[in-house]
């Protein structure tokens, strides 16, 4: 999440082959969010860039400080990006290790989706729901609203399901919880890992 850094002053977009998700997010959906929305997001925020004081900082460095229209850039480039990242067609499993430490503060890995899939569906209006480490590593599921992100909060995010119907209504028309259930086959789990 810190390793986001502007190159030559510019945020790039992150590469996605909008067929691999195809039986839970379909290309025409990935078209529209990640080459319109997210595109969207990573121009403007390169246009307010120049001059702001924070060129050369980390996207989560820029989100911690900044305002306005730029954090509401800056904040959806960061959310749409981990978001993006930790999908593959061809996933991994989670490691014992990390089933463990989300048994720990869940009580089991099934507890946890059934909670963090409630959080997403009953999150009013657009924004995203977080799976996060606090600073003593223990792990807390979070509602953000519209660009916000738990690094505005003190917390290491790891996961996050976007729940603004950009993501989904193609797809998927009202039924969020139909969309959220079905995202947990591409979780690439060791992206989850490394960020934590």
């Amino acid at each position: 999440m810190n390793k986001i850094q502007p190159v030559n002053g510019q945020f790039a977009m992150p590469a996605l082959a909008y067929e691999a998700l195809g039986n839970v997010i379909s290309k025409e959906t990935l078209s529209f969010h990640h080459g319109k929305h997210l595109k969207a997001y990573i121009d403007n925020l390169n246009k307010l860039l120049p001059g702001s004081g924070m060129e050369g900082m980390t996207l989560a460095e820029i989100v911690k400080k900044a305002e306005g229209g730029m954090f509401n850039n800056a904040g959806q480039v960061l959310n749409h990006t981990m978001y993006f990242e930790q999908f593959s067609n061809t996933p991994r499993a989670i490691s014992a290790k990390f089933e463990a430490v989300i048994a720990r503060d869940f009580g089991s890995m099934e507890a946890f989706q059934k909670e963090f899939n409630q959080k997403g569906v009953t999150l009013f209006g657009s924004g995203w729901v977080w799976l996060s480490a606090d600073k003593e590593g223990k792990l807390v599921i979070t509602q953000n609203t519209n660009a916000d992100n738990p690094v505005c909060h003190d917390l290491r995010p790891l996961m996050t399901f976007d729940v603004w119907e950009h993501a989904y209504y193609l797809d998927y028309q009202n039924r969020r919880a139909d969309h959220l259930a079905a995202l947990w086959q591409h979780i690439d789990w060791p992206v989850i890992e490394e960020r934590y």
